[in-house]
Order: C-alpha cells, then sequence, then structure tokens
C-alpha cells in the first residue's frame, strides 16, 4: 500500500510525476480548485469583518471524497499545486477540504516537471504560505466584489446577463481610450526628399535622406517648402563633409516571462494569448517524448521573473561554449532586477534541458507546440549569449546649403543573433559606404520626393493590450489572457485582423463604468490595488486591511449609481419603422451583438431586423441617407442605406459639410472637421451648434 500521497491540480500532470515517483507513492489531481464563494451570493459577510463563506465547488463532491480516503490511508500528503498565489491557495482550501491533522499535510512546489526537480521538492517540504493564500483571498474577494454589485446595475442600466470585472473594466477603459484618440486624429502633412547619388567607381547608385542644415535638422512640411528646397538645390554640387565609423553593440534579450511570451508569440506565430498559455501549460505539464518517458519541456508559464537558477545558466554555458565557441557563452549573469510593479517569485520560462534541441523531439510535438517550444528555447539559449557587435557608418553629404545623410551597419560579431533574431535585427549592410572617403565629389541622379501623412496611434492588440497593461502595473501574470478572453467572449471587445475594437456594448458599459465608478476603471488605483496584493503576499500587509478600505468605497459608489438610475426608466424605444409582418411600429431592443429592432407583439409575431442609426447626413455618392452600421464582430463604421447598391463606407463619422477647399465630404474627429481627401488637408474647427 502507498504510503505517501500526492495531490496536483492537473491529470496531466498526474501521468508525468508517477513515472518519477516509486511504488510508495500514489498521485491524483484535484481538477484545479475544489472550494470556492457560492455563485448565487455575494458569499462575503460584509457585517462581520468580511469573512468569506467557502463552499464545494458543485461537482467536486465525489472527487473530494475519494481524495479524502486516500489521504487518510497515507502517513503523509504533499499538497504540489502551481508554485503562484493561485497553487498556493487551492492547497490551503484542500487542506480544509480534506480535513486532516496539519501535522500530516505538506507544502511542496517545483518551478519544473522533472524527475529531478520533483524528487528534490519532495527532500524539503514546508508548511503552507499564509501570506501568499491571503494575497489570493484578497484578489477573488475584491474581484467578486466588483462583480456583484456592479453587474446587477449594468442589468438594470442595459440588459441581464451583463458583467462587470475590476480588471476587465480596467482593459475595456483601455482599449476605449485608444478608440477616442485614434477617432480625434488628425492627419499632419510632411515630405521626405531622398537623393540618389553616383560614386566614382561605383554601379549602383547611393540614396540619401534630407537632414536639414549643418547643425538642425529641418522638417518640410508642405508643398510649398519641398518646392523651395528643390529650387536651392537645383544646380548644387554633391560631396561628402563626414564619414563616421564606429561600433554599435546589442544585447542579448531576456529570457521570456508570461507577458513577453504572449507578445512575441502573437507577432512571430500569430497565437492569441489564450492558445499560447494553453500550449505552454501543455509543454509544462509533461510531453511524451520517445525513448524518456513523459517530461515537463520547459520551467513554469506564469511568472514575471527573468532570473535563472544557477543550474540552468551553468547547463546553458557549457552548451553554448561546446556548440558555438567559448566566446559566444556570456559566463555568469547578474540577475536582471525586475521593476517595483512585479513579484519576482519564479525564474523565466526556459527549457527544462538546454541539450534537449526543438528538432530533436520535433517528432514527438504537435506543430503548434514544436513552434512554441522552439521560440522559448532559442530565446533562452540567446539570453545566455555574448552580445552582438555591429560595424556601424554614418555618412553626411553636403549639397549647396544643405546637408544628407546615409547610414549601413552589417554585423561584426554575431553573438546571440547566431541563434535569435528579431525583424528589427535583420539590418543589411549597405556595401557601397566601404570606398567612400571624406571630399569624395558624388554625381548627382535625381531627386525622389514624397508626400505623407502622420498616421493615428495603432488600434491595440492583443499583444500589444498585454503589454500595456504589464507597464501599467494592471493585472499579473496569470490574468493577462482570461481578461483578454473574458471581454472578447462578453462582445464588448471585437477582434479584427489581430486588432481590438470597441464594441457598441462595449462603449455603453464603458460609459457606465467611467460615470458611476469612475475609481474602479482608474488606472493608478488598479495599479495600486495591485501593489497593495503584493504587499499582503510578502507578509507586509494584512488582507483584510484592504478590503477594509476598498469595500465602503465601493458600497457607497454603488448606493449613489442605483439612487441615480432609479430616476432613469428604460423603455423600448419605438420607431417609424412598421413591421412588415404584422404593422406594428418596431422597437429598438439590446442583443448581444449591440442593437436590433425588434416586433414588439413577441411572442405572436417574431420579426426582427438590424437597426441602422440615421445620422442626419446625405451620402455623397448617391445622396441618400448615411447610417450608423456595425461589422460582423461589432467595430463601428457608417455606410449608404442604400448597400449594396451604393458602396459608399466611412470608419469615421461624415458631415453635412463640404470642403471649402475641394468640395470633398468632411468627417467629424473630436472637436474639428477635417476633409475626407488627405490630399486637401483642409480643417477647420466644430462650431457650437454643430456639437
Amino acid at each position: 500500500m502507498a504510503k505517501y500521497f500526492v495531490i496536483v491540480e492537473s491529470p496531466a500532470k498526474v501521468k508525468t510525476i508517477k513515472k518519477f515517483l516509486g511504488s510508495n507513492y500514489e498521485v491524483a489531481a484535484s481538477n484545479g480548485h475544489v472550494r470556492d464563494l457560492p455563485k448565487s451570493q455575494l458569499g462575503i459577510d460584509t457585517e462581520h469583518d468580511f469573512e468569506p463563506k467557502y463552499i464545494t465547488i458543485r461537482g467536486k463532491g465525489e472527487l473530494l471524497a475519494g481524495l479524502r480516503k486516500s489521504a487518510k490511508k497515507a502517513d503523509k500528503v504533499f499538497l504540489a499545486t502551481d508554485p503562484d498565489r493561485e497553487g498556493e491557495a487551492i492547497s490551503w482550501h484542500l487542506s480544509k477540504a480534506l480535513k486532516l491533522d496539519e501535522d500530516k499535510i505538506y507544502r511542496i512546489s517545483f518551478n519544473e516537471i522533472t524527475k529531478t526537480a520533483v524528487k528534490a521538492s519532495l527532500k524539503e517540504p514546508r508548511t503552507i504560505d499564509m501570506d501568499l493564500v491571503d494575497a489570493q483571498q484578497a484578489r477573488r474577494i475584491l474581484d467578486r466584489m466588483v462583480g456583484y454589485k456592479i453587474s446587477p446595475l449594468l442589468w438594470a442600466k442595459v440588459k441581464r446577463g451583463l458583467s462587470a470585472g475590476r480588471v476587465q473594466s480596467v482593459a475595456l477603459r483601455i482599449i476605449g481610450d485608444r478608440e477616442d484618440e485614434i477617432n480625434a486624429f488628425i492627419p499632419e502633412e510632411y515630405w521626405s526628399l531622398d537623393v540618389l547619388l553616383s560614386i566614382p567607381g561605383e554601379k549602383k547608385p547611393l540614396t540619401a535622406k534630407f537632414y536639414g542644415s549643418e547643425k538642425k535638422k529641418t522638417a518640410i512640411n508642405s508643398k510649398e517648402e519641398m518646392d523651395k528646397i528643390l529650387e536651392q538645390l537645383k544646380d548644387a554640387e554633391f560631396s561628402v563633409a563626414e564619414i563616421k565609423r564606429g561600433e554599435r553593440v546589442k544585447k542579448a534579450p531576456t529570457p521570456f516571462t508570461t507577458s513577453t511570451l504572449q507578445q512575441e508569440a502573437a507577432k512571430v506565430l500569430n497565437f492569441s494569448t489564450q492558445k499560447t498559455m494553453r500550449i505552454a501549460q501543455q509543454l509544462y505539464e509533461g510531453i511524451d517524448i520517445k525513448g524518456n518517458g513523459t517530461v515537463g519541456v520547459i520551467s513554469y508559464l506564469r511568472t514575471d521573473s527573468t532570473r535563472i537558477s544557477e543550474e540552468a545558466t551553468q547547463a546553458a554555458q557549457n552548451y553554448i561554449s561546446e556548440q558555438y565557441g567559448s566566446e559566444y557563452a556570456a559566463g555568469h549573469k547578474g540577475e536582471k532586477k525586475n521593476s517595483g510593479k512585479v513579484q519576482d517569485a519564479h525564474e523565466a520560462i526556459r527549457p527544462t534541458d538546454v541539450t534537449r534541441l526543438p528538432a530533436l523531439i520535433k517528432e514527438s510535438l504537435s506543430r503548434d507546440q514544436f513552434r512554441l517550444y522552439q521560440l522559448i528555447w532559442k530565446r533562452f539559449v540567446a539570453s545566455q549569449m555574448t552580445s552582438a557587435v555591429y560595424e556601424t557608418t554614418s555618412v553626411k553629404i553636403k549639397g549647396g546649403e544643405y546637408y544628407f545623410t546615409v547610414a549601413a551597419s552589417k554585423v561584426k560579431f554575431q553573438g546571440f543573433l547566431s541563434v535569435y533574431s528579431q525583424e528589427e535585427d535583420k539590418e543589411e549592410a549597405n556595401r557601397l559606404l566601404g570606398s567612400i572617403q571624406e571630399d569624395t565629389k558624388l554625381k548627382f541622379e535625381e531627386f525622389e520626393s514624397a508626400q505623407h501623412f502622420t498616421q493615428p496611434p495603432a488600434h491595440y492588440t492583443e499583444a500589444s493590450l498585454v503589454k500595456t497593461l504589464e507597464e501599467l502595473g494592471i493585472g499579473r501574470p496569470s490574468t493577462y489572457a482570461p481578461t483578454i478572453t473574458t471581454i472578447i467572449a462578453r462582445r464588448y471587445v471585437a477582434k479584427e485582423n489581430k486588432n481590438l475594437y470597441i464594441t457598441e456594448l462595449g462603449e455603453i458599459v464603458n460609459t457606465i463604468m467611467k460615470q458611476a465608478f469612475p475609481s474602479i476603471v482608474d488606472v493608478n488605483f488598479t495599479a495600486n490595488l495591485e501593489d497593495l496584493l503584493d504587499k499582503v503576499g510578502d507578509g507586509s500587509v494584512k488582507w483584510k486591511t484592504v478590503i477594509r478600505n476598498f469595500y465602503p468605497d465601493l458600497d457607497e459608489a454603488v448606493k449613489d449609481a442605483e439612487e441615480a438610475l432609479e430616476k432613469v426608466e428604460i423603455h423600448d424605444e419605438v420607431t417609424d419603422v412598421i413591421c412588415e409582418e404584422c404593422g406594428r411600429n418596431m422597437v429598438i431592443k439590446y442583443g448581444p451583438h449591440g442593437r436590433f429592432l425588434a416586433c414588439p407583439g413577441f411572442p405572436d409575431c417574431r420579426n426582427t431586423k438590424p437597426y441602422y442609426e440615421k445620422i442626419g447626413v446625405a451620402c455623397p455618392k448617391c445622396g441618400k441617407e448615411i447610417v450608423l452600421k456595425r461589422t460582423k464582430k461589432g467595430r463601428k463604421y457608417f455606410g449608404c442605406e442604400d448597400n449594396p447598391e451604393c458602396d459608399f463606407m466611412s470608419w469615421q463619422k461624415p458631415s453635412k459639410e463640404t470642403c471649402p477647399e475641394c468640395g470633398g465630404y468632411m468627417l467629424e474627429k473630436g472637436n474639428k472637421l477635417v476633409c475626407a481627401n488627405e490630399q486637401c488637408g483642409f480643417v477647420k474647427v466644430k462650431s457650437k451648434d454643430e456639437d
């Protein structure tokens, strides 16, 4: 009979860990959380110091009974849940649910699921870290308070089924604010000027970019300015005024954290954050490798640390020295100091064995597993290598009163680039620069001038949103993917061609949250709350202190919002659209995708149709009405009501006014009107009666 009982979170780990331990050990899975707050009520006793009321999760009773039976028979019970706050909390809930003596329960944790790591953890068991448990309890209770107190208000104001989340609401606001920036953005004109010059003895001409005067860079903002410069350069002679040669060092990248892995996997592999985490979890929990059995091939995937263990560092140095040469091995690096916003609880994400090359285990992995493992392996090896060194050449060319510049660089020593390079590393050397000397006379070939317009800020992608959330200190490694998945699933945000757009439903929820609960969606407030949770985790702040300070303000804000909402009675808006089925006037209702027209005779008449809001502007192509529409995924645009006969569409709202300069239609951008024709570029401030 087994003397020892090991409980892990997922069944996949059971299979992996069983192979490492002898017949004295029984291994079973809790399948994640076993206790939680009840779904039917708040579950927090606000009258008695915010004591949580935990219950067994529905459907887990039988599983817990089985775990309890095995635990009672064992001499020792090892709780081997994940090595983070949530894992610590699951261990604590298990210890309570199993109703065992504390001296029989031992907490073990390992950063990677390998035989060495698992066996080492069994030799160093510890007690459950209640500071980490309390940090997780505080997060869960704060999230529950926000969700259960605010969601009913959204049901009353908009429709049932909506919900608000503490971190999700801030993420939604960030996306909404960016949408406002894009809509208000007014492009500014600028010009570029290149000159093509022949070098004596060379066939290929050299392209140099306009700089300005000798000491000051000059921007060209209009065609008039461009024409003036070209006139002054009409008969100019060109010669090399200055050559600077030097070296540039590019440091090796740090190994992946959860955030940087999600960003790079999105950029290089086109993975969503959710997909990246799902596949990384599989690589962590165990892969059945031919000849080796089941083993975890990467270390723990939820981390904000770039630290690497001594053993892993040494193994990497040995591998690099053997494969590439000792000059490529960086030697032992000092730990990178993380910013105050993050918790340095674990190692970075790395392969558990650096000699397990991606190509060697390709047959044991799915295509996506292989691609992600290869990315992690390359990044880790590169992080332990020396810097890349570039030879740089920068040339200033004089032409009349003006100066042009050309720069080139080529790799002198590859360093980490021999393993891992990103798009920005793929620079090509301009070999022509080697034959140039100062005072070399250059023959003019031609000018190339081009008009450009500044671009609005880019829409958020999942990767750039994760980066922003991390930089602002909002959420933690385990929350990025579920946060984004939730706001997309609730249809507050639509994803189109990687970009995230706020939907009509998202705009309504965001507006209510900003008006009624400004602190909940305040970026700094949320980041400060994360810092407090970190302090609970390191034992410097008591978790109930955080809750005691948070709840009264939330409660007051909810009561104020309830009073304000009581005065607003939400009726279905009656339209002049007649139902062709029964002749009634159709009404506007809200659905998962936003507003639609429905017959008020439901359920006798079930007629519905899309709702298009008229904006009171005639179509510049055919003269019919322009209406507000939505793409299938919820992104807002303006189109002609006569579509598909008329194909007019615009992402920005058209104005009634026509452009006085070119006669084209104008677009509304914040408090300004801008000509839709970028070549015209006319801009005017909206008058008050146009708002």
